[in-house]
């Protein structure tokens, strides 16, 4: 790579545009966001110039946030996010015919409206490219950590793992209904708006991460597994009782299925009742084929290897009274 072209990017790493309060001094939001991104590139999580609205990326923000930021700023991931787009490198690409809301202040409304609204945003090809060399991505952290935060660059590498995902993944885990709801509902009276909806998107990230892991990523009526050398989900998540409903993100909740499956579940066209057997919905009717769902009807499905994340009698009660179609 042309030390010129990597110059030119150092330079805009020094001097990112960034807000100023007179009580808390520059925003450190947005060399917090640049230090996630590089990290989930060099952990191959980040494999294109495209940068999602991932799980990932929000948690590594949140675990950055708590090692580096001393001031009493606070943790709002949406805003760097929009607000990078002052800088050369980095481009919003909204989906398709939908606009960003912003306030009075040209800021962005919500956590809950750039999700929605923004599809990804770019950076600069070249500057992905940069950022894949090994040598030239550790150049570009250290970097941005000698620049932004001196006095707790040592905590970046000191402090090992992520906090508050061991800890919602345990809570996911282990966690009963009951105590998981109780979470829920204390998180909803201490944080504000913006905090609560980061908060259960990275929640239902981590439902999505977790669920197929248990089933051995593979779907617990078909048994479809398909695995390959990148990242690529072939199974869904899929809650019981949905979260809106529920408020229960724990594993005993969710279950391993296709694609079609889900659908078919969610649309109340096939169930699973308390003995784990599918029944079919007696409204289908489909032609003879390897890809219908009257196959699976009388069978038992594929459990988790621990007793304890078995799908739950009640929550499966639930979607027989009120989902499946007789």
């Amino acid at each position: 790579m042309n030390e010129k072209t990597v110059s030119i990017y150092a330079n805009y790493f020094k001097s990112l545009n960034r807000g100023y309060n007179k009580g808390l001094g520059r925003a450190p939001h947005k060399p917090v966001l640049l230090i996630s991104i590089i990290e989930l590139i060099q952990n191959e999580k980040i494999n294109t110039n495209r940068i999602y609205i991932t799980t990932d990326l929000l948690l590594a923000f949140k675990n950055n946030w708590h090692k580096l930021v001393e001031t009493k700023h606070t943790s709002n991931f949406s805003l760097p996010f929009f607000h990078m787009r002052s800088e050369p490198f980095w481009h919003l690409v909204t989906k398709i015919g939908l606009e960003l809301k912003l306030t009075n202040s040209k800021s962005i409304k919500s956590f809950k409206n750039l999700n929605e609204t923004i599809a990804f945003a770019e950076i600069d090809k070249v500057l992905f490219k940069i950022l894949c060399n090994p040598i030239h991505s550790a150049f570009f952290l250290d970097l941005l950590l000698y620049q932004y935060f001196p006095n707790t660059k040592a905590n970046y590498y000191l402090i090992q793992g992520n906090e508050t995902e061991s800890k919602i993944e345990s809570q996911l885990l282990n966690e009963n209904k009951t105590e998981y709801q109780k979470h829920i509902f204390e998180l909803r009276t201490k944080l504000n708006d913006d905090e609560f909806e980061e908060e259960i998107f990275v929640r239902s990230g981590l439902f999505k991460k977790n669920i197929p892991k248990i089933y051995n990523y593979s779907c617990c009526i078909s048994e479809m597994k398909i695995e390959t050398i990148i990242n690529a989900q072939m199974v869904d998540a899929c809650h019981i009782v949905p979260f809106s409903i529920s408020k229960d993100d724990t594993i005993p909740n969710g279950i391993s299925l296709s694609p079609n499956l889900h659908r078919a579940f969610d649309r109340g066209l096939i169930t699973i009742n308390k003995d784990y057997i599918v029944r079919v919905s007696p409204t289908v009717s489909e032609s003879n084929s390897v890809y219908s769902i009257s196959q699976f009807d009388g069978k038992q499905i594929k459990l988790p290897e621990n007793i304890k994340w078995y799908p739950s009698p009640e929550s499966l009660e639930w979607h027989n009274k009120e989902v499946y179609v007789i």
